[in-house]
């Protein structure tokens, strides 16, 4: 028996809430996310649909008077009190990829209450290829497009794709999975110092690792090759290909190794660029100083601004959100 009031607190609980409201007050929809990072995303998924009949109240799942974060703990704890007035958004991480293979997985894609990512996490939305360059002009304050974000995304994604299809094999083998885990093909794809000039080298000491992991596991589990070409197409059949998969990786690894390093570079060099141009601009050394300190005082921080860019709204898979949420609002309201 619960001990506590908030031990019964469901779906049925906010329903029950919403009609001792006015009938001119907005219906409130509780939702619970897995961190405070995810509270800024999942607002831009949700408050698109808000109007004067409903309204969104996203936090974090609370028991026992600490926070429970993580999706374990999100979906775990509030499972069985989803439902209309109150709902889950979680990172799908390999759940998605699973396709029901796991209990959890099988939970997240089967109730119409909890919404996820598509992509693996938040993170990835933040490495959005075609939103970088827009975050590099939130930092610098400078339009000069000096790297193709979306020609290296590419590249690097048809550099690990045959490697991830092998990774997602031992995923569906859940016995198999510590002979070749996300951890240890996180250190295969992790790149090394990009070269803004000469962004191939780095993907070609990125492709002889690939090829050099595939090699290994050609070697050692030579049945498992024959899972390939079915996995592969069932991949494609999700949306998932060659040309997106930094979509589906560890977002943290992602943001942290991949991205965000690539992103700074190329910031710093805008950077450099637009103080020389504030130098050769200045009629003298005085007006270039405070130029430049007014111009450093509106930097923003690479981190910071990744997290702020919202440009991920155009990708294929923000888009499979919106059309969830509309669904639910279609046969719930």
């Amino acid at each position: 028996m619960a001990k506590r009031l908030t031990d019964n607190i469901n779906s049925q609980y906010f329903e029950a809430i919403n009609k001792m409201t006015p009938k001119k007050a907005r219906r409130r929809i509780v939702v619970y996310v897995e961190s405070y990072d995810d509270v800024f995303f999942w607002r831009s998924v949700l408050g698109r649909y808000e109007d004067d009949k409903l309204t969104f109240d996203i936090m974090l799942p609370s028991r026992n008077q600490h926070l429970d974060r993580g999706k374990k703990a999100a979906i775990s704890n509030m499972l069985k009190g989803v439902g209309r007035d109150m709902i889950a958004c979680v990172d799908a991480d390999y759940d998605y990829i699973l396709q029901g293979a796991t209990e959890m997985s099988r939970q997240m894609l089967e109730n119409p209450y909890i919404f996820h990512t598509y992509a693996y996490a938040i993170e990835n939305f933040q490495c959005y290829a075609k939103g970088l360059h827009e975050t590099c002009v939130m930092v610098t304050l400078n339009d000069h497009r000096i790297f193709n974000f979306e020609r290296f995304l590419q590249s690097y994604s048809q550099t690990i794709w045959p490697l991830f299809v092998w990774h997602v094999v031992f995923l569906q083998r859940r016995k198999m999975t510590m002979h070749f885990d996300m951890c240890e093909f996180n250190k295969v794809v992790v790149l090394p110092s990009v070269r803004i000039q000469n962004p191939k080298w780095a993907i070609e000491y990125l492709s002889k690792k690939v090829r050099a992991k595939m090699f290994q596991l050609e070697r050692r589990f030579p049945k498992l090759k024959d899972a390939l070409p079915e996995t592969e197409r069932m991949l494609r059949d999700l949306g998932i290909n060659d040309n997106n998969t930094y979509l589906y990786i560890q977002g943290h690894h992602l943001f942290d190794l991949v991205v965000s390093p690539v992103v700074q570079t190329v910031c710093d060099i805008l950077r450099n660029e637009q103080e020389n141009d504030i130098r050769d601009r200045a009629v003298h050394s005085e007006q270039a100083r405070t130029e430049i300190a007014c111009y450093e005082n509106s930097l923003g921080k690479v981190k910071m601004m990744m997290k702020k860019n919202t440009y991920y709204q155009f990708s294929p898979e923000f888009q499979k959100i919106l059309a969830d949420v509309e669904e639910y609002l279609k046969k719930d309201f």
